[in-house]
């Protein structure tokens, strides 16, 4: 099947026989058992729920992987994920990430005795000069949150081989639409469900998807241990979201590429990172490991008060933490996403007070081109 009929078909419901088109939603905690040592497969929703079950196949059938786990965030699974790891164990991230990723990373990693080493992995030779006989993974986002710069999946698989190195990706923005990083080399993929996956602003989700059967029993065994797991509704709601995501993803970034072209040529734009753009450093790596560039933006203007006269003014576009649903989002990382990270450190990184981010929705372009230029006067 194609990726668009994937999103559908992808799994079907097998666990119960009225012929419901819709998987039904589980709402029971617990599960009865007819006899001593029998079972229906289902004994309690924290260690698994036939719903819940339902959206980590999907998932994992998404994205190629043999195991999907779903979290009741996506800061829950990467929780689970680093669970893996030992004190002493040394992970190299990428520098630019979502902040709340850096929080973890930085004080429950730091404390766990985790060390953790930030470099740019678009960089190979960066990466390089962290490698050790102490390193245990290396986590990349791509694109990275905001600033958008693209990392060859293939070419760092290759600086962890016979290592003993755990490749882990954050697909969060591309989806398996758009990428899918176990075909590229990836252990393990992370998403924050939360986002384009369930896609209506309306739930939060992690998951977690394994290359292999032998991480996923592991990181099964840390799911129902720690026991962040994602409810019976929220399983249905990304369900339903996974529906539409190949139609919301392709109209998302239709719209954004017109959108980047536009806020190019404004004269209070300074500077736009759209990994789509014929001169973003690493398009050809897009091109080539992925089959689209997504629909985040994120854009320089000329001074602090132009950008708080947009996120003041916009009337369609919203105001609002988080990405990847139908609406328009605009985020101000130096105060939402990123306000965690010191100042020196992020301005270091592109993040001031003048960059804002963008997480283009699926409604008419020409409204949303208005709505800025408005706000921009």
């Amino acid at each position: 099947m194609k990726k668009d009929t994937l999103c559908l078909h992808a799994v079907r419901d097998s666990t119960h026989t009225t012929g419901a088109v819709c998987t039904p939603i589980y709402q029971s905690a617990t599960f009865a058992r007819s006899a001593v040592g029998e079972s229906t497969g289902y004994d309690y929703s924290r260690l698994q729920n036939p719903t819940r079950e339902h959206v980590e196949k999907l998932v994992a059938a998404l994205e190629g992987g043999t195991d999907g786990l779903a979290f009741s965030s996506g800061m829950a699974a990467i929780m689970a994920m680093m669970e893996l790891f030992s004190p002493g164990d040394e992970i190299i991230v990428s520098d630019d990430i979502y902040g709340g990723s850096v929080r973890f990373f930085d004080t429950v990693s730091k404390k766990n005795g985790i060390i953790i080493h930030y470099t740019n992995t678009s960089d190979l030779l960066s990466i390089k000069t962290y490698i050790t006989n102490r390193t245990k993974g290396i986590f990349i986002e791509t694109p990275t949150n905001p600033m958008m710069k693209i990392t060859d999946i293939k070419a760092v698989k290759q600086l962890t081989l016979g290592r003993g190195i755990l490749l882990m990706v954050d697909n969060t923005f591309l989806t398996p639409y758009f990428l899918r990083p176990i075909e590229l080399g990836a252990d393990i993929v992370m998403h924050s469900g939360t986002k384009y996956l369930a896609g209506h602003n309306d739930t939060l989700a992690g998951f977690l998807v394994t290359a292999n059967t032998e991480l996923g029993e592991k990181l099964k065994f840390i799911h129902k241990t720690v026991g962040a797991v994602l409810s019976p509704f929220d399983s249905y709601l990304v369900t339903r979201g996974i529906k539409t995501l190949a139609i919301r993803m392709e109209k998302s970034q239709q719209n954004a590429g017109v959108i980047a072209a536009w806020l190019k040529q404004h004269p209070k734009v300074k500077k736009v990172y759209y990994a789509g753009l014929p001169e973003h450093p690493d398009i050809e790596v897009s091109k080539k490991q992925g089959s689209g560039f997504g629909a985040m933006i994120s854009f320089s203007v000329d001074s602090a008060q132009t950008a708080h006269n947009i996120l003041s003014r916009t009337k369609i576009i919203l105001f609002a933490e988080s990405l990847g649903g139908v609406e328009t989002l605009m985020t101000y990382p130096v105060t939402q996403t990123h306000s965690y990270i010191p100042e020196a450190q992020r301005t270091a990184r592109g993040i001031d007070d003048k960059l804002l981010r963008l997480s283009v929705g699926i409604e008419n372009v020409d409204d949303l081109i208005h709505d800025l230029e408005k706000a921009m006067k």
